[in-house]
């Protein structure tokens, strides 16, 4: 008998304009749940921020986060799946950022749990903005110099700046050896330039997801290339 994953993205498909989910889509995934229909997630989100957003629903599948870094319970947040740069290649995309005057936000596994390393001196306004809306879930470490923006286990860059050559000019210098990701904030319009592993990407990880969940077929809604 066919199995069906589907798999929503959350900002700009299932979320609001005002990042909140409408009680009529929490009742429709409300029935399916109830219906046993597999449905579940994938987002550029963090699973702190995603479980933040997505509370009026409930998703008891694992949910697919850091654009498919990560697949993660989503009642607890444990990881179940992950792909993480070596040392070797993290200091790579650090560098391709750091000599064109950029500082990124560094997303790294760190004492066994999820932080992100952000140097605010070396934050653009756009940058600093995101830093504050994400201090309430305990992720956030501010560092004094960039010697130690590289602690832990990396999986994630993210870097939002105003002009967007330079954030293109790491983009080329890294596609081909890393997942590349250039966009404008959907909320904000601020130019984003996302890097992780190779292979990692939502198709990928949802491939992965697909086949946890012994499902046979995959059905996605999204609004953006991620």
């Amino acid at each position: 008998m066919e199995k069906t994953l589907y798999l929503s993205d959350l900002d700009g498909t299932l979320l609001r304009s005002d990042r909140t989910l409408s009680a009529y889509t929490c009742r429709v995934i409300g029935r399916l749940a109830e219906r046993g229909v597999c449905f579940s997630y994938a987002t550029a989100r963090s699973i702190e921020t995603a479980r933040k957003v997505t509370e009026g629903i409930r998703v008891s599948l694992p949910v697919i986060v850091h654009n498919g870094a990560f697949i993660a319970d989503s009642a607890t947040g444990e990881t179940l799946w992950s792909r993480l740069f070596s040392a070797q290649e993290a200091q790579a995309v650090f560098s391709a950022f750091t000599e064109r005057g950029l500082v990124p936000l560094v997303y790294a596994m760190i004492g066994g749990r999820p932080r992100f390393s952000y140097l605010t001196a070396r934050c653009s306004a756009a940058q600093r903005a995101f830093v504050a809306s994400r201090m309430d879930d305990g992720r956030a470490r501010e560092i004094s110099s960039l010697a130690a923006a590289l602690d832990g286990d990396v999986y994630y860059f993210a870097c939002i700046f105003e002009e967007e050559g330079a954030l293109l000019a790491v983009k080329k210098e890294l596609e081909g050896r890393f997942c590349c990701l250039y966009s404008r904030d959907i909320y904000t319009g601020a130019p984003w330039l996302e890097v992780m592993p190779a292979g990692v990407s939502k198709a990928s990880a949802a491939r992965v997801l697909r086949e946890m969940l012994g499902c046979t077929k995959l059905v996605c809604f999204g609004d953006a290339v991620n």
